[in-house]
């Protein structure tokens, strides 16, 4: 007999907040497994998408279930899957509002979640299940926009990390990451710092020992008014290899840095490009109604237009990242999950990060969370423990 599922429903778009029911148990097709859900991290992308999910995932059915950051264990193996058997430990990226999924069974706010072998990876039992439950979408987005062709297109993440500067290399390599000790950031600075790469980072002072922690060689302040200069600084005898920003202005910030060495040290390698994670915090009320449509419609306009200018008039290209798939087996995420995370986890080359902030226990904390995390969190990720 078939478990007993209860799920976290989104009954239609732009409807708050969700509703504990019943849910159907569902088996693994091929390259799936289903597992029992110990726990589940919030994302500012789940309640954004409750109440502007009509722009951001016009083509989702309703009800659905959200929900991207997932851990538990495994209670069913699908056909063709060789990485996990019934028992094992496993976190990762939910998928059910992929464009090419739309498909409840892949919410992670259920109790038992089906998931795909290549978005997920093993818990080793130094880690918790409420901590690896912060790894999904940070882990996803921080390797789209570093490893992926159409964006920065860093070599890829190894245990061990590759030498810097790599064999026959002038110049020692880094990026700039913005945002250190956010979800994203988190995720970017050790994956960066794993592909052999130098990382100058930023966020809070009270931060710097957590970045420095991940990897960073040099943590600045992102508030501070010289943080151009001594930028710019920190990267002579570098190559710089682009940046990844999180966080408001963060993007001007990083051209800037590239402008100035440019016009300073020509002679050093400097890829102009910036692949952008996000900006600042996002007000719950600014994004409501008709009105929070429209000002996530002309602010995503008004960037793709400012972007295009800054590209024509200075070389220095800015894009948003749009993930597209994320589910074949050979892509750059797929790669990391499959190929590098686990290992990593295991000989603490990468620790799940941020902190896991668990505020409760039950399906029924999962709305709770949402509005937890709509005031910020700063180096920590909401969790909420299952069942």
């Amino acid at each position: 007999m078939a478990p007993k599922n209860q799920a976290a429903w989104i009954l239609a778009k732009n409807s708050v907040p969700l509703k504990v029911a019943d849910a159907p148990y569902t088996s693994p097709g091929p390259g799936q497994v289903t597992i029992e859900t110990g726990a589940v991290a919030i994302n500012p992308f789940d309640w954004v998408l409750q109440y502007q999910g009509g722009i951001l995932a016009s083509h989702l059915k309703y009800p659905m279930i959200l929900g991207v950051d997932v851990a538990g264990t495994v209670v069913e193996v699908g056909p063709k899957v060789t990485r996990f058997k019934v028992g094992d430990r496993v976190a990762g990226n939910a998928c059910s509002i992929g464009k090419e999924t739309n498909n409840p069974a892949e919410g992670a706010f259920q109790l038992y979640v089906v998931l795909r072998e290549n978005m997920i990876v093993s818990v080793p039992d130094t880690v918790t299940i409420e901590q690896s439950a912060v790894l999904g979408l940070g882990v996803t987005t921080a390797t789209y926009g570093l490893f992926h062709k159409d964006y920065l297109a860093l070599d890829m993440p190894k245990v061990p990390a590759p030498p810097n500067p790599r064999p026959g290399g002038k110049y020692p390599r880094a990026v700039i990451v913005t945002g250190g000790s956010s979800s994203v950031g988190a995720s970017a600075v050790q994956l960066a710092v794993s592909a052999g790469y130098t990382v100058f980072s930023t966020c809070s002072p009270k931060n710097f020992d957590f970045v420095k922690e991940l990897g960073a060689t040099g943590v600045f302040d992102y508030r501070n008014q010289n943080l151009v200069p001594e930028l710019v600084r920190a990267l002579e005898g570098y190559e710089l290899c682009g940046a990844y920003t999180v966080g408001d202005g963060a993007d001007k910030i990083c051209a800037s840095v590239m402008a100035n060495r440019l016009a300073k040290t020509p002679e050093l390698p400097t890829r102009k490009f910036i692949a952008l994670a996000g900006g600042g915090a996002i007000g719950v009320d600014s994004i409501k109604g008709f009105s929070g449509s429209y000002r996530m419609m002309s602010g995503m306009i008004g960037m793709m237009g400012r972007n295009s200018i800054k590209k024509i008039t200075s070389g220095i290209e800015v894009k948003f990242i749009m993930m597209a798939s994320t589910t074949e087996s050979d892509n750059c995420v797929s790669r990391v999950y499959m190929e590098f995370l686990g290992p990593a986890l295991a000989k603490g080359q990468f620790i799940a990060a941020p902190d896991a902030q668990i505020v409760g226990r039950g399906l029924e904390k999962i709305n709770e969370a949402l509005e937890l995390n709509q005031k910020g969190v700063s180096a920590k990720k909401i969790v909420v423990s299952l069942p």
